[in-house]
């Protein structure tokens, strides 16, 4: 159990984020649910706990560097400094070079790269007089996997990668904890909104890997608060494929590049 813990989950009225909070809250933790949309918040919160005493919700632009700062001074003030962050808010649909667009660009770095920046940033500087500190940040399997047809999606992901593996580093000799949890497909309301992504998987992945649920994807993410670990690849035949990346990443490129998106030729002028 974990003893009132509190804990801040970004993106937590949905998806992963949603999931992971259920269960932390299950296991006794206090929870604060951070996101934009209000009404989804609210309506998470009250699933999770109709009596509002171990889940609290906080609107936020993550994307907003002033949102960020004015919420997280409210959230000290009110609840005190959390004990662990979890990043899970993420966006940004799948769009090949000739399809994105400057303003997409921005878009995809600022959520969910920026809005994770952020909240390690403003909340790191309020732990520091404790001391202590978890971080969690949940990444796609695209910063480590070469796929065609998510430029914008795939650079915004590979930035997490080096955000997180620089925490580490830079946090290596104090008490404080950082993870990288990066995962495959996870059936979440993100192919939902975003039915071009889905279609733009690799055929690869979907023969070797599963799909993944937003509840096992949740267990994942909550085991780390447990028993914090650098790196973690899910699910099990994914963490093999990225490791073999490592080793044959020229068979890998063509793999994707075969089974994967395919730019409608340009015609010639």
């Amino acid at each position: 159990m974990l003893n009132n813990k509190l804990i801040l989950i970004t993106g937590g009225s949905s998806g992963i984020g949603k999931a992971a909070a259920t269960l932390l809250v299950q296991q006794g933790a206090k929870v604060l649910l951070q996101a934009r949309t209000e009404s989804k918040l609210e309506e998470a919160a009250k699933a999770m706990d109709p009596t509002g005493k171990q889940v609290a919700w906080v609107s936020t632009d993550l994307t907003d560097l002033d949102s960020v700062t004015s919420s997280a001074a409210s959230i000290v003030e009110t609840h005190g400094v959390p004990d662990v962050i979890i990043n899970s808010a993420g966006s940004g649909e799948w769009l090949s070079l000739a399809e994105s667009t400057a303003e997409h660009y921005l878009e995809t770095i600022q959520s969910p790269y920026l809005a994770t920046a952020y909240t390690c940033k403003v909340f790191f500087d309020y732990m520091q007089e404790r001391g202590t500190g978890q971080f969690i940040i949940v990444n796609s399997v695209a910063c480590y996997v070469p796929i065609p047809g998510a430029i914008g999606y795939a650079t915004s992901r590979s930035a997490m990668q080096g955000f997180a593996n620089s925490m580490q580093a830079d946090l290596h000799h104090t008490k404080f904890k950082v993870s990288l949890i990066t995962l495959g497909k996870v059936d979440s309301p993100y192919f939902t909104n975003n039915p071009i992504s889905e279609q733009r998987i690799p055929k690869a992945v979907g023969w070797f890997v599963s799909t993944m649920t937003e509840t096992a994807a949740g267990k994942e993410v909550v085991k780390l608060v447990h028993r914090p670990k650098e790196i973690v690849v899910k699910p099990v035949m994914m963490n093999v494929l990225v490791f073999l990346n490592r080793f044959f990443p020229g068979a890998f490129k063509w793999i994707m590049r075969t089974t994967g998106y395919k730019a409608p030729k340009q015609r010639n002028r």
